[in-house]
């Protein structure tokens, strides 16, 4: 039997002030919902955050584009701001998982989980956004810490992300077929400060590969990058594929992503 209070406040502040030690916000509750059903976790309260009108919403100006934490999938992934400005990650959105979980699930509930197959950190981490919450704002390579990890503190409310326009950038990646989960999940930007390439999927979490983004610095092709390899060591191994396979994705998805890169 399932039992705890819920809660739906209708401002950001009240909402940082429901949950203690044993409760959980709620987002789009892709990854959480599930979670309590096979009784994995328990919680006293769900604070569900979808009544906040200050958490949704996509804008685009000066170079760069904001989303708040409550935008679903679906909507970047449709949203003609995001289109025009990051190409790249209206196409990641649109391929999350399936129609129901791109109509439910929400950015700021994915970065929050920070499941080492989610494809937006990749995102994140190789346009170099940064994660507003109701206390401060973080750099997306300090915000992703390690396997289901993130900087959140206690009653921290991931707001909005704000990403810098790129100059190009594609993201590629080799999904699990029944999940479409990242088995390899790569992203390549070229910005204003040099090349990004972000992995997810190989690892714990999203990580950077600097030999590549060396590599595109010099020449912004697949060439550049698909003979460059990643020590396997650090890498998942699981019933869905080696350390090694994964290894070699991570070349192919990196070649293929540069290659698309517009």
């Amino acid at each position: 039997m399932y039992s705890f209070d819920y809660e739906r406040p209708s401002g950001i502040n009240d909402a940082a002030g429901m949950t203690g030690e044993d409760d959980k916000f709620l987002a789009g509750g892709q990854s959480l919902l599930p979670t309590l059903k096979l009784r994995l976790a328990q919680v006293d309260k769900l604070v569900d955050l979808g009544g906040i009108a200050e958490l949704k919403g996509i804008s685009a100006n000066s170079g760069e584009v904001s989303i708040g934490a409550m935008v679903t999938h679906a909507e970047v992934a449709t949203s003609t701001d995001v289109k025009n400005a990051i190409p790249a990650l209206a196409d990641l959105a649109s391929r999350i998982g399936d129609a129901q979980v791109r109509n439910r699930g929400t950015i700021g509930g994915s970065i929050a989980n920070n499941d080492p197959a989610a494809d937006y950190p990749s995102a994140l981490v190789a346009l170099g956004a940064t994660v507003h919450t109701n206390k401060r704002s973080i750099d997306a390579e300090a915000f992703f810490v390690d396997l289901f990890e993130t900087a959140l503190e206690e009653n921290e409310i991931v707001t909005k992300v704000t990403f810098p326009t790129p100059e190009k950038a594609a993201y590629a990646k080799f999904p699990n077929p029944a999940s479409r989960f990242a088995l390899v999940g790569v992203f390549v930007a070229k910005t204003a400060s040099g090349s990004r390439v972000a992995v997810t999927g190989a690892g714990p979490s999203v990580f950077r590969q600097s030999d590549m983004e060396a590599a595109l610095d010099g020449n912004f092709s697949g060439s550049a990058v698909s003979g460059i390899k990643t020590d396997p060591s650090g890498l998942n191994s699981d019933i869905h594929a080696s350390a090694e396979y994964r290894s070699n994705l991570i070349s192919v998805m990196a070649a293929r992503a540069a290659d698309a890169a517009s």
